[in-house]
C-alpha cells in the first residue's frame, strides 16, 4: 500500500494527502505529485500555508503540459462531501476557477516555458497569497509532508480513508476564501509578468541565496512595478550577449586530437623535425625551453580576474536611468560569465550592500530586479568602504579585481579615494547624464576607461539598446586586456587619452532606420 498504517494515523501525512480527494486536476505522471509536495513545503516556509490539494492543482496548471492534465472531480467525490455543508457549491466554484486559469494565455505560456520549481512557487505565492489572509482557520498540521514518491503512487484508492481521518475545516475555509476572492485571484493570474519569468529562467532564477530567501527575492522581482521595464530592456540585449563563447586553450593532457604547437609536452608529442638539430643545438633549445611539442585541447585555466559590478541604487537613478543601469549590469554580467570570468554584483547608495556572487550559468537576476535602495547618497563613504574591502580581498585572493562602476554623472568622490581604489583594482565607469547635463568629474583620468550615456540616448529605444550593446562589448574587451598586475599607473591629463571606442554617446551610435 502506498501509505502505511502508521502514516495514515499521522496528521502531517494524512492531513495533506487526504485533502487530495477535493483535487480537480490530475497529472499523467505520479512524479508531478512529488513536485507538488515541494511547492507545498516551500510555500509554507514563505508563511503561506495552503491546503495541499490547492497547491497541487494550481501548480500543475503552470508546470505540466496541458495534454498531460485531466481537469474534473475525482471518482467518489460526491459520497465524500455529502455530509459537508456547502462543500458541493464551493467545489463547483473551485473547478470553475481552475478551468478559467487553464484556458488563459498566462497559463499556456507558463507551461511552454517549463518553469522550474522555484519559479512555480513564486507564481503560486503571487496568485494564491491573498487566500491565506482571507481564510480564518489555522492549519491543524504542519507542512512537513515527506518527499517520498512511493507514498503517492496509486493513492486514489486510499483517499476516502485519508480524508475521513481528521476534520476538514481548514480545506473548506480555503475554498470559501477562494470563492469570495474569485475575481481577485483571476486578475492576479492574468496579470502575471511572464517576461520576468522568462528572463529568470534564462539567467538562472537565483544564484546567491537558498531556501526561503531565494523565494523572497524572486517574489520581489515578479511583484515590482519597475521590474518589467528592466526585463524588457534586458531581453533586448541578451540575444547579442548570448553569442559569446568561452575560448578553448591548448594543453598536454592526452585526450582528443592535437590542437596546436607549444613549448611544453611529453616525449611522445615531440615535433619530429626537432630531432634534425645537432646535439649541441638540441641541448640548447631544450635548456631554453624552445623545443616544440604538439599540444592538445583542454579547458581554459581558472579566471585570472574577478569582475565587480558596482551599481548605483540611489534616488538619482530612478526611472530610465535605473532601467538602463540594471539592464546593462545583467547583460554585462552574463557576457563576462559566458567568457569564463567570475562576476560579483553589488548595489550602493549611501553605503555598500551585500555582495551577490554568481554561480556558473546563473546570475542573481531576481535580486537585481527587485532591489530597493532608500538610504540617501554618500559616495565618499562608499568608496572608502570599497577601498578597504578590496585591500582585504587582494590579501587573500590572487586574482585581479576589475570594478565596473555604473552610476549617475554627478558621482563626486574625493580624488584620493578613487586613487586608493585604483591601487587595488582596475576601474571602469559608465556615467548616465541627466537632461542637459555634462560630465565634469575630477577623477576621470584615473579610470582605465569610461562611457557616457546622455539623456537623449535613454529616450530612444533603439539608441538605448545600441549604446548598451556597445558598452557591454567594449567593457568586456577592455577588461580582457588589463595587465596581469596592478602597478603604478601613469596619469592622464585629458579625456582624449581614454580609448575612443569606449565612449558612448549619440555621435557613436549608428542611425536607426
Amino acid at each position: 500500500m502506498p501509505v502505511t498504517a502508521a502514516h495514515a494515523k499521522d496528521p502531517v501525512v494524512a492531513g495533506p494527502l487526504g485533502g487530495l480527494a477535493l483535487s480537480a486536476v490530475r497529472a499523467a505522471s505520479p512524479m508531478m505529485v512529488v513536485r507538488a509536495i515541494r511547492w507545498y513545503r516551500d510555500l509554507a516556509r514563505l508563511g503561506l500555508h495552503l491546503p495541499f490539494f490547492m497547491v497541487h492543482d494550481f501548480g500543475l496548471l503552470y508546470a505540466a503540459p496541458k495534454e498531460q492534465l485531466e481537469i474534473g472531480p475525482r471518482p467518489g467525490l460526491d459520497a465524500i462531501v455529502a455530509r459537508m455543508p456547502r462543500a458541493a457549491d464551493l467545489l463547483t466554484t473551485y473547478r470553475g476557477v481552475l478551468a478559467e486559469i487553464s484556458q488563459s494565455e498566462a497559463s499556456s505560456r507558463a507551461r511552454s516555458m517549463r518553469l522550474n520549481d522555484d519559479l512555480v512557487v513564486v507564481v503560486l505565492a503571487r496568485v494564491l497569497g491573498s487566500i491565506v489572509q482571507r481564510a480564518n482557520v489555522k492549519p491543524p498540521y504542519s507542512a512537513s509532508l515527506p518527499l517520498d514518491p512511493e507514498m503517492v503512487r496509486d493513492i486514489d484508492g486510499q483517499l476516502p480513508q485519508l480524508f475521513a481521518s481528521g476534520p476538514r475545516n481548514f480545506e473548506l475555509s480555503a475554498l470559501d476564501a477562494l470563492a469570495r476572492s474569485r475575481l481577485h485571484v483571476l486578475t492576479l493570474a492574468d496579470a502575471l509578468d511572464l517576461d520576468t519569468l522568462r528572463l529568470l529562467g534564462m539567467l538562472g532564477p537565483e544564484s546567491s541565496a537558498a531556501g526561503a530567501l531565494a523565494h523572497v527575492d524572486l517574489l520581489a522581482a515578479i511583484s515590482s512595478p519597475a521590474a518589467n521595464d528592466i526585463v524588457n530592456f534586458s531581453l533586448e540585449l541578451l540575444p547579442s550577449v548570448l553569442e559569446t563563447r568561452r575560448a578553448k586553450a591548448t594543453g598536454t593532457h592526452a585526450v582528443h586530437g592535437y590542437a596546436g604547437i607549444g613549448n611544453k609536452g611529453s616525449l611522445d608529442s615531440l615535433v619530429l623535425t626537432e630531432l634534425a638539430w645537432d646535439e649541441q643545438e638540441f641541448a640548447r633549445r631544450m635548456i631554453e625551453n624552445e623545443i616544440l611539442y604538439y599540444t592538445r585541447e583542454q579547458a581554459p585555466d581558472e579566471a585570472r580576474r574577478l569582475h565587480y559590478l558596482l551599481i548605483d541604487a540611489s534616488a538619482s537613478m530612478r526611472g530610465d536611468r535605473q532601467v538602463f543601469a540594471r539592464g546593462l549590469s545583467i547583460a554585462l554580467g552574463k557576457r563576462l560569465q559566458l567568457a569564463g570570468e567570475e562576476v560579483w554584483m553589488r548595489f550602493f547608495d549611501s553605503r555598500l550592500y551585500d555582495v551577490q556572487r554568481s554561480r556558473p550559468g546563473q546570475l542573481p537576476a531576481a535580486y537585481i530586479l527587485g532591489f530597493k535602495g532608500e538610504r540617501g547618497r554618500n559616495p565618499a563613504r562608499v568608496f572608502a568602504q570599497l577601498a578597504t574591502e578590496l585591500a582585504l580581498l587582494r590579501a587573500r585572493d590572487q586574482r585581479d579585481p576589475v570594478v565596473h562602476l555604473i552610476t549617475h554623472a554627478a558621482l563626486h568622490v574625493p580624488r584620493q579615494l578613487v586613487q586608493e581604489v585604483r591601487r587595488q583594482a582596475h576601474l571602469f565607469g559608465v556615467f548616465i547624464l541627466p537632461s542637459g547635463g555634462e560630465l565634469d568629474l575630477e577623477y576621470l583620468d584615473l579610470l582605465e576607461g569610461h562611457a557616457v550615456v546622455d539623456h537623449a540616448t535613454l529616450s530612444e529605444k533603439n539608441a538605448r539598446a545600441a549604446a548598451a550593446t556597445k558598452i557591454v562589448k567594449d567593457a568586456a574587451d577592455l577588461s580582457e586586456k588589463v595587465p596581469a598586475s596592478l602597478g603604478p599607473k601613469p596619469t592622464r591629463t585629458n579625456d582624449d587619452a581614454i580609448p575612443p571606442s569606449f565612449r558612448v554617446g549619440r555621435a557613436s551610435i549608428p542611425p536607426t532606420r
